[in-house]
């Protein structure tokens, strides 16, 4: 088989071409996929080349985490059926590129036990339950706050303050700088941080990845109060030791999402508890992925870009 993929040769250097895929086992699934996401965060540093040194990273690579389509082989020991549409984490299924996360692509082979079953009626929107597991791995377990402080309105921070007033907690306030994502809040507030004379949070959740804000977030921290970092980091963090003494900071990472945190998060989506809508501003025919990466990385308005495999030639 045949799989016609977003490949990465180096960085900067995007082609889509088609690549030969492994023949499935009796426990994996092929699945055609209908539309597959771009990441602001780990895609746009394979594309500069900035990515710390990555278990199983090389070029020339599939990139891609965040995909959706259908079931259209099933193999006897996986327990799905042809015809189930799935959420797909991305497949390391192909010859002659690393599939380091590999779901930009028109078909996979990938293990049945990787995907999701989700609900056909999402469309698109299936692409973002990653995202959504994510945020919500971030919040969810013991010793954990919601956070009543998010840095950063990009999709991870809506998601964030979704889940938290999805959660029933107080509205959290959302910080963001860019004036082309100010908009489209429900039931919490954005404003600047200079805008923002609040010094008393406890729970401090940064989805900006940005490096240089700790000495900022330990400032607006009541003592004891946390800073969650959500985003991922390329450079080194540091901050002022005396201020985060006084405060008795806390940090914590939080990591990629979990298979339970998938199973939660697709249930608030179907029950109506969780929205994924007004989360995509950009599709594109799989036909146009170098202009759809360009616009995904450089286009401060685009929050996600969404590749259409369905509309490719």
């Amino acid at each position: 088989m045949d799989s016609r993929a977003v490949i990465l040769n180096a960085p900067g250097q995007l082609s889509l071409d088609w690549l030969p895929i492994i023949e499935p086992a009796s426990g994996d699934l092929v699945v055609e996929i209908s539309h597959s996401g771009i990441s602001t965060g780990t895609e746009k540093l394979f594309w500069t080349g900035e990515m710390p040194p990555f278990p199983g990273m090389g070029y020339p690579l599939v990139p891609g985490y965040e995909a959706a389509g259908e079931v259209v082989e099933a193999g006897a020991d996986t327990g799905f059926r042809t015809g189930e549409r799935v959420f797909v984490p991305g497949a390391s299924c192909y010859q002659g590129a690393h599939g380091l996360f590999g779901g930009a692509s028109s078909r996979v082979v990938t293990k049945a036990s990787r995907v999701s079953r989700i609900d056909a009626g999402l469309g698109a929107e299936g692409a973002l339950l990653a995202l959504a597991a994510t945020a919500r791995h971030a919040m969810a377990g013991p010793d954990k706050a919601v956070p009543d402080l998010i840095v950063g309105h990009g999709v991870l921070g809506r998601l964030l303050a979704r889940l938290t007033v999805a959660a029933g907690a107080p509205a959290p306030t959302v910080w963001e700088i860019d004036p082309a994502r100010m908009g489209g809040a429900a039931g919490y507030q954005v404003t600047t941080p200079e805008a923002d004379p609040r010094r008393d949070y406890m729970s401090v959740y940064d989805a900006s990845g940005r490096s240089d804000l700790l000495d900022d977030l330990v400032r607006r921290i009541g003592k004891g109060g946390e800073v969650v970092l959500a985003g991922f980091y390329t450079q080194p963090l540091s901050f002022a030791f005396p201020p985060a003494f006084m405060k008795e900071a806390r940090f914590r990472i939080a990591a990629e999402w979990a298979a339970d945190d998938m199973v939660a998060t697709r249930r608030l989506v179907e029950s109506g508890a969780l929205s994924l809508s007004d989360l995509i501003t950009h599709t594109r025919p799989a036909d146009d992925a170098a202009e759809a990466y360009a616009t995904a990385f450089g286009d401060p308005a685009c929050l996600k870009m969404i590749l259409d495999w369905k509309a490719a030639a």
